[in-house]
């Protein structure tokens, strides 16, 4: 007796979302590539009410680590060869990486358990940014999940690249120190770790870590909503300014929903209106 139905080739997979992770990482920016365990800080997973996932959670206390299988739902289109923000600027199959830019946009994460209240999972550090739609939850068995001893290609090699001490120091200008203040003072913005952390290793331009020489000759690293101004020179990185990563005509459009720290970008301009986007050679209004 032959099958009729479609074959396995021409069939979708329509997939529902049990819940959807809250976070103060809004950004890709603010979620790290891989989260540092040794950090304190929490998340919650939001389980979505009427499908008695009250139920599938029992017993799930007890396990001190899940995994979750969750949806790149910010990258519309894949590649088939990526460029890792790790390691050369070297582009990868990728399958040998994990860049979101998949065919089928699904990430999974191993995450640490703090607690189960209800519909809501207490979550350790995570790489998922606020709003990511999670498919599924399954328990971290050490037993069968952890394999250290396995080889990581690529990977390894960076990651002995990594454990070497960093190529460039990091300073900052009175004026970029002055700036870093206001914006934690005013309005609880820090990452002056993030971009030591970035520019120690290779302040070299790079697309995936937001690195750049604009049209202008300046280097420049996106920050989320910002950028930090910076010089090379030897071993050592000035980071002279930062700025508002978007021009003022996008900051007052409030057409334009997605643009973050908009409010304290434009307090910003008002504070440093040095700092205001200049127009790029042959792009003036």
């Amino acid at each position: 007796m032959s099958d009729t139905g479609p074959s396995p080739e021409s069939k979708t997979l329509t997939l529902d979302p049990i819940g959807f992770v809250r976070s103060g990482q809004r950004l890709k920016f603010d979620a790290r590539h891989q989260p540092r365990e040794t950090e304190t800080e929490s998340h919650i997973l939001e389980l979505v009410p009427g499908r008695d996932l009250e139920l599938a959670l029992r017993d799930l206390a007890g396990f001190s680590r899940i995994w979750l299988i969750w949806w790149f739902d910010r990258n519309p289109t894949w590649r088939p060869l990526v460029l890792p923000p790790q390691g050369p600027a070297t582009r990868r199959g990728v399958f040998s990486t994990r860049s979101p830019h998949r065919p089928n946009p699904i990430g999974i994460t191993p995450v640490r358990l703090l607690a189960v209240e209800r519909r809501r999972l207490i979550l350790g550090p995570c790489d998922l940014v606020d709003g990511t739609p999670v498919f599924d939850i399954k328990p971290y068995i050490p037993a069968y999940d952890s394999f250290p001893g396995e080889q990581a290609g690529w990977w390894d090699e960076v990651q002995a690249e990594l454990a070497q001490p960093p190529a460039f120091r990091v300073v900052f200008s009175a004026n970029a120190a002055t700036q870093l203040q206001w914006l934690r003072e005013h309005w609880q913005i820090e990452f002056e770790s993030r971009v030591v952390e970035r520019l120690e290793r290779d302040p070299t331009p790079h697309r995936t870590r937001r690195i750049r020489r604009t049209l202008a000759g300046r280097m420049e690293l996106g920050c989320g909503g910002w950028r930090a101004i910076f010089e090379v020179s030897g071993s050592e990185v000035n980071v002279t300014s930062i700025e508002p990563g978007y021009p003022r005509r996008f900051l007052e459009n409030l057409h334009l929903t997605r643009v973050p720290d908009r409010e304290a970008q434009l307090a910003y301009l008002e504070r440093f209106p040095e700092t205001a986007m200049p127009p790029e050679p042959g792009l003036e209004a």
